[in-house]
């Protein structure tokens, strides 16, 4: 088992280091980063990018995946220092993982996989995955929310930096998290019409406020068309400039709106105490259907549909919910570290 090979770190002694690679994503950031940050392990990210041929290559014997073995930059992960005084990797995706799974050291540097990594799972120490991922085995950690750094206490932290700001604005504070377009979902001008529509809608039926935070994923003219209705209803957008509300309104707002396009922005968003409407989009995933079908049957989101108005944006009592930290006790408790 893992944590009788692995248990050389004794509580009290050096800090355990992790390296985490993957591909440059927010969500994979916030997920990976997230798990080491509440393992309590020192970090670093490493970008990588590996080709068809990378990945074939890395799956091969060690002398075949060496030359293979780069960042995104093309640095060679044997000359990086991060690496070297690594005690763990941690790697997320299937690009991700087919880096990690090639710099695990059996016995010496294990390697936690997030998420599905598409390849045997044997060649992971640890696989912690989402129920929704639809993988077992003995090595896998599952919980239904993906991993994120939304800790109860960076939440009070951002609570305490954001409510002075908050504190002049007419309740309840409803608050849009908008993601964008991806291989599974669409996020355009008709969506955003549709979705500023029935935010402007909610806050005049509230007498509330309205504050709406994009992503880098937001399409431009869709963000503009956004605006536009949100504006109108005396909301406000925030426009990339100064301090990203996002976690305020994760830690404040009474309801928070969110697209469906994003697992980690919905599993970060049922971490607070707001309740959570979910805005869908055109496209399909069965992977975030059944994430969706689950939060909703736990009783933690609303789903709204085209047809959905203001009567079906009521605010309702609600508890955080967060898997994160039963995955992180295990991981420790299999690790040893």
């Amino acid at each position: 088992m893992a944590e009788d090979v692995y248990a050389g770190k004794v509580p009290g002694s050096n800090p355990v280091s992790a390296l985490v690679v993957g591909e440059d994503f927010a969500g994979m950031r916030s997920q990976a980063l997230g798990l080491a940050a509440r393992a309590g392990w020192e970090n670093s990210f490493q970008a990588v990018s590996p080709s068809r041929l990378a990945r074939l290559m890395l799956a091969g014997p060690q002398r075949l995946a060496r030359p293979f073995l780069q960042t995104a930059n093309g640095m060679p992960f044997e000359t990086l220092p991060e690496l070297a005084r690594a005690d763990v990797v941690i790697s997320i995706g299937g690009k991700g993982g087919a880096v990690g799974a090639a710099l695990r050291v059996p016995g010496r540097r294990p390697v936690v996989q997030v998420q599905n990594p598409r390849q045997s799972l044997e060649r992971f120490d640890l696989v912690v995955a989402c129920t929704h991922d639809e993988i077992t085995g003995p090595n896998v950690l599952l919980g239904r929310t993906a991993l994120h750094g939304l800790t109860p206490e960076v939440l009070a932290q951002a609570r305490a930096v954001w409510a002075p700001r908050f504190a002049d604005l007419p309740r309840p504070l409803i608050a849009g998290l908008v993601g964008g377009s991806n291989g599974r979902f669409t996020f355009g001008v008709p969506e955003a019409h549709r979705l500023g529509t029935l935010l402007a809608q909610a806050v005049k039926a509230q007498g509330g406020s309205l504050i709406v935070t994009p992503s880098r994923r937001t399409d431009p003219e869709a963000l503009r068309v956004l605006t536009e209705r949100v504006e109108a209803a005396g909301g406000t957008v925030w426009n990339g400039e100064g301090e990203n509300p996002y976690r305020g309104l994760v830690a404040c707002a009474d309801s928070l709106v969110v697209t469906m396009d994003s697992v980690s922005m919905v599993s970060e968003a049922v971490a607070g105490p707001a309740s959570v409407f979910v805005f869908p989009l055109p496209g399909r995933s069965r992977r975030i259907a059944h994430f969706l079908r689950e939060l909703a049957a736990a009783g933690r989101i609303r789903m709204l549909d085209a047809q959905s108005s203001v009567r079906d944006m009521a605010p309702w009592a609600v508890t955080p919910l967060d898997d994160t930290p039963e995955l992180v006790e295990a991981l420790h408790r299999r690790l040893g570290f």
